[in-house]
């Protein structure tokens, strides 16, 4: 089954923080990750926050005077404002217009908004809908239910390398009907995956993690945090990755992490037009783990930025608004930087004086300079001179100038005939 088809069994789940949309989203992506799914009990404390109750909804709507659903949570989960207090009672258009949001200055969408930590109800509705309200009395349903003895659920899985050292890709699952905010990540995160699972000889161990935002990253940090400090050698936040814009990276908190470096190393050799943005200590969970306790060496490849586009968190942000190509190709992206990750280390020449005599060990060309060999030969080069246990090979690859590409058969050559060696 391809992306799209999963796509379309994701899109119509109402997924929240916690409740069942998202376990049931979890059990759609088990298909292609072999996740082993967890629940954290309501009330359980995480530093300064604290797992909420359980919310599941099963229905919402506002009736005017003659019976008519003006409002209907079964034909858009976006209409109920997330973690909507059950009601049932008639008003008054005065009383009830508190607790209706539209977007004035994008008057054609409903508004994705939510009340986490401050119990109310409400609806969110297009303005030109809004506008059409006339006075009257009005009868207002919610079906939902908080329950204090409820769980956080959340998955994980890990593709072990032959080093315990770690390379994190961290996405969320806590948006209910959101194509690029919320789709997009945890699909590409599962096909990279997908990738990464196929390959039998991975150096480093990677840990995927479909959480809900901030308080799912937050808990989990609360648990292993100090692993995480201890194996951590690079982390991806998957979020916006759908859409066909430019890419955005955002730069781990310290700037110039393995994460960082990988990333846009990857950016510079095969995109012509990218963003790259210093870390800010706002938007996804990168912010949590760049906390100041852990500072992990976590950043962001995105397409276009959450916040920028105008459909970001409004129903416009639906399956017209990306494309499944940008996506396909949003996944190769990743693991071009999983490939210069892996390919990484510190070298060392083991014949430094002077440059050794490539002939013999079937290391240079014998026809002179043949232009095929052109690439081969100055990678090799810039190789074997700057593998002095000083320089790794992402800093390498930027001094020359070279496709990355080139360094691969360079590195294996020169490991087999005994030229270099790993400067472990």
């Amino acid at each position: 089954m391809d992306i799209e088809a999963y796509f379309d069994r994701l899109w119509p789940i109402t997924r929240s923080l916690t409740g069942d949309g998202n376990r049931e989203t979890l059990k759609i992506l088990s298909e292609l990750v072999e996740l082993e799914v967890h629940e954290v009990p309501s009330g359980t404390q995480c530093f300064d926050w604290t797992i909420p109750p359980e919310w599941n909804i099963k229905d919402a709507w506002i009736k005017d005077e003659n019976g008519n659903k003006i409002v209907d949570f079964a034909k858009n989960n976006l209409h109920i404002l997330g973690y909507s207090v059950p009601i049932h009672a008639k008003m008054t258009l005065s009383e009830l217009m508190p607790n209706l949001y539209s977007l004035p200055d994008y008057p054609e969408v409903i508004p994705y908004l939510t009340s986490y930590y401050k119990e109310r109800w409400g609806f969110c509705l297009s303005h030109n809908e809004l506008m059409k309200i006339e006075d009257g009395i009005y009868e207002v349903y919610i079906d939902s239910d908080l329950n204090p003895k409820g769980n956080l659920t959340y998955g994980e899985a890990i593709i072990k390398g032959t080093s315990d050292k770690e390379v994190l890709f961290s996405t969320y699952i806590c948006h209910p009907s959101l194509a690029n905010n919320e789709l997009s990540g945890p699909l590409v995160t599962a096909y990279i995956y997908r990738a990464l699972k196929s390959i039998t000889n991975l150096k480093y161990t990677y840990r995927f993690l479909f959480i809900p935002e901030t308080i799912g990253s937050i808990m989990y940090l609360s648990k292993n945090g100090s692993h995480l400090k201890d194996k951590l050698i690079a982390g991806y936040t998957v979020t916006c990755i759908g859409d066909s814009g430019n890419f955005t990276y955002k730069r781990s908190r310290r700037g110039n992490s393995l994460a960082d470096r990988a990333a846009e190393l990857v950016l510079k050799q095969t995109e012509r037009d990218y963003i790259v943005k210093d870390f800010f200590p706002s938007g996804s969970d990168e912010r949590q783990y760049c906390s100041p306790g852990f500072n992990l060496p976590v950043g962001s490849l995105m397409r276009t930025m959450y916040g920028v586009y105008k459909e970001y968190h409004t129903s416009a942000d639906n399956k017209s608004f990306i494309s499944f190509e940008a996506m396909q190709k949003s996944i190769e992206k990743y693991l071009e930087i999983v490939k210069i990750i892996e390919m990484n280390d510190y070298y060392v020449n083991n014949q430094p004086y002077c440059e050794p005599q490539l002939g013999k060990r079937g290391l240079y060309p014998t026809l002179g300079s043949q232009k095929t060999h052109k690439l081969f030969v100055e990678a090799l080069m810039w190789f074997l001179n700057y593998s002095d246990g000083e320089h790794d090979l992402i800093e390498i690859i930027e001094k020359s100038g070279l496709p990355y590409e080139e360094f691969s058969q360079v590195i294996e050559k020169c490991l087999d005939s005994g030229l270099i060696s790993k400067n472990n």
